[in-house]
């Protein structure tokens, strides 16, 4: 009796925690994409879910990331249903192969797919050889996915080597989705009772309908992480870094710009090291800020100063070579910054300089070349007024009482003099000189 009882609660415990877990992918995909999918699927296997819901909006991403999300889905012990939607989304290239990889694929009113054809990264042509090599490879990956889940494979093909795109209906007629619907709570109703075949050869039939759908949402260092992944960000937080570490280096002590800067470069080269950087580029950067220094120092008129800004927009434009243009640096974004920054490091270098060349007017250094008069005899020694003060002095040759004498360096308490030369005396010290 007492098992029987033990039996029927973790049936009802098991049935608390049968509902369907949602997931929604709403960026381009990428490692964190990869991590936040993964970690989902597994804690829907952990709370026994009757599913997992992929509610999917992307213009596509990484090859390696949408590859390993793909594992991820087939792999799943429970059934995974992608929806893209609300109406008026999307899931392009990278978002297609997620799609169709789905043990149920679902579209809402008014949202597309497709446009899957492989790019080198960056959007760099490829030689004919190449692009036979990479379309051979995306074709066959469509194919063993479509096959197994009994979809259209030639017209799922197409996708790939004549990047077509379809949109809801289109996608349904031609059997590369399953369902169209509306919102979730229509999708769920309509595919309850279905059969599906996994992977793995069984077949699974959902019971969905009226189901508690339970959002899962990314942890926090996820979503920082998504933000920073994003090429935009990441740039303006480099360009960020390097100004503050600029202004540090410059003015020691300040601390503020130092740590700010830290921070925005370390988080800048985590998120580069996640994206497909060209770090080539770093080299662009570099010589920016190195023509700006010039440009303070040489005063070109703006001429280097310009340089270092083409330098850095290039170094920009360079910096992510992303397969999709959401995958990359804007040229607004460039611009928006490379400028600013620009202008900001020739004005501090330009301070800088300044205030090197400026002469020391304060302490001993302030007392070099100042003009004072003798107070007394100085043969060798004796007494000045200069800066405002009486100081013992030793002069270089007898000086009279009264002669004015300019101070040629400072030893401890006492200044070192030597007479001015002035009017035709000066101009025969010179000549005998000569």
């Amino acid at each position: 009796m007492k098992r029987a009882i033990v039996s029927l609660s973790i049936l009802i415990a098991a049935s608390a925690h049968a509902d369907v877990l949602r997931v929604g992918v709403d960026d381009m995909i990428h490692p964190i994409s990869d991590e936040f999918i993964g970690r989902a699927i597994d804690v829907a296997a952990q709370r026994n879910c009757d599913a997992v819901l992929i509610e999917l909006r992307t213009p596509g991403g990484l090859a390696d990331s949408m590859r390993a999300i793909v594992q991820k889905i087939v792999h799943s012990k429970v059934p995974v249903i992608v929806f893209v939607g609300p109406s008026g989304s999307y899931a392009a290239s990278a978002g297609f192969f997620i799609l169709e990889s789905a043990d149920v694929a679902a579209m809402a009113p008014g949202t597309n797919t497709g446009a899957a054809h492989p790019v080198l990264l960056g959007g760099e042509k490829m030689d004919d050889i190449m692009k036979v090599k990479v379309e051979n490879d995306a074709a066959a990956f469509i194919r063993s996915i479509t096959q197994k889940r009994g979809r259209n494979i030639k017209v799922a093909e197409s996708a790939i080597r004549e990047s077509k795109s379809f949109t809801e209906q289109e996608a349904l007629t031609q059997n590369l989705i399953d369902v169209v619907a509306s919102d979730v709570p229509t999708l769920l109703r309509s595919i309850d009772g279905r059969s599906i075949h996994r992977f793995d050869g069984t077949t699974t039939t959902l019971h969905v309908a009226n189901k508690r759908v339970t959002d899962y949402d990314m942890t926090l260092k996820e979503r920082i992480l998504s933000h920073l992944m994003d090429p935009n960000v990441a740039f303006i937080l480099l360009a960020l870094g390097a100004v503050a570490l600029w202004a540090e280096f410059n003015h020691p002590g300040a601390v503020v710009p130092g740590v700010i800067g830290l921070i925005s470069i370390l988080l800048a080269v985590f998120a580069l090291n996640l994206l497909p950087t060209r770090f080539a580029a770093f080299a662009l950067l570099l010589a920016a800020f190195v023509l700006f220094a010039l440009e303070a120092k040489f005063a070109t008129h703006g001429v280097l100063g310009i340089g270092g800004i083409i330098c850095m927009v290039i170094g920009a434009l360079f910096l992510v070579d992303g397969p999709i243009p959401q995958m990359r640096v804007h040229l607004v974004t460039a611009l928006v910054v490379s400028v600013p920054v620009g202008l900001i490091a020739i004005f501090l270098m330009g301070l800088v300089i300044k205030s090197r060349q400026h002469r020391v007017t304060t302490g001993s250094e302030g007392m070099l070349g100042e003009i004072g008069v003798a107070q007394t005899a100085l043969d060798p020694e004796g007494k000045v007024f200069v800066h405002g003060e009486i100081w013992n002095a030793i002069a270089t040759m007898p000086i009279a009482a009264g002669q004015r004498v300019r101070v040629a360096s400072v030893d401890g308490l006492h200044v070192r003099v030597e007479p001015v030369v002035e009017g035709a005396s000066a101009e025969l010290k010179v000549l005998s000189a000569e």
